[in-house]
């Protein structure tokens, strides 16, 4: 594999490790088994009949599981501390066998990347949930599942056209993330009101208790 096909490869893995990590390594692993991509030493693993049953069976679950309101939360919130890691050890292996420096770079990006997508997700789809209906959540659920799949394959055929849609997410990122925490931080400032009552009433002041100043 030549360079550039590394570094996409290397990135692909965790942008979509962030969003579904269990189709991400489905994926490869089938496009590996059946011969359709050669992965690097590091990344051949996923080929394996457990790993690519055991992401099978996870991605059965997550697939539902992303579709209900709330339990989608709470799933992500659960594999913040396991989508960010696994990119970042994806990423490290997938750069095949270089110097132990390259790897820990690669690292690195990865685990960065793998969060960017992941709080990228967690937080609109926290936003969404506060939608009644759950349609949106199908809708969201259903695009990243597509995405993670059509992103993860793009990155292996089409190295160029991958980078180029990956350093138009980040700068999208970049402007879109702040706006999404403050809006959920708003939401979340708007259930506590609600909750609390609009916070305690200022005490009464008996009639004639006022004293004039000066």
């Amino acid at each position: 594999m030549s360079v550039v096909e590394i570094i996409a490869l290397s990135m692909g893995v965790a942008w979509a490790s962030g969003i579904n990590l269990y189709a991400a390594i489905l994926t490869l692993g089938i496009l590996g088994s059946s011969g359709h991509i050669v992965l690097p030493p590091g990344l051949e693993i996923l080929t394996h009949p457990g790993v690519i049953g055991a992401a099978a069976l996870m991605y059965f679950l997550e697939f539902f599981a992303d579709k209900i309101p709330g339990l989608d939360s709470a799933w992500d919130a659960v594999h913040t501390f396991i989508r960010i890691p696994a990119g970042a050890v994806l990423a490290a292996r997938a750069v095949g066998n270089v110097s132990p420096e390259a790897e820990l770079i690669a690292g690195l990006l990865g685990g960065a990347l793998a969060a960017g997508t992941h709080l990228t997700k967690a937080s609109g789809r926290a936003l969404l949930n506060v939608s009644p209906e759950p349609v949106t959540n199908w809708v969201a659920s259903l695009t990243e599942d597509v995405a993670v799949v059509g992103v993860t394959w793009a990155a292996v055929q089409y190295p160029i056209v991958f980078l180029i849609f990956l350093a138009t997410f980040i700068a999208a990122v970049m402007w879109l993330l702040p706006r999404l925490w403050r809006a959920l931080r708003g939401l979340v400032s708007r259930v506590r009101a609600r909750l609390g009552g609009g916070g305690p009433e200022d005490p009464e002041i008996p009639p004639g208790s006022e004293t004039a100043s000066g």
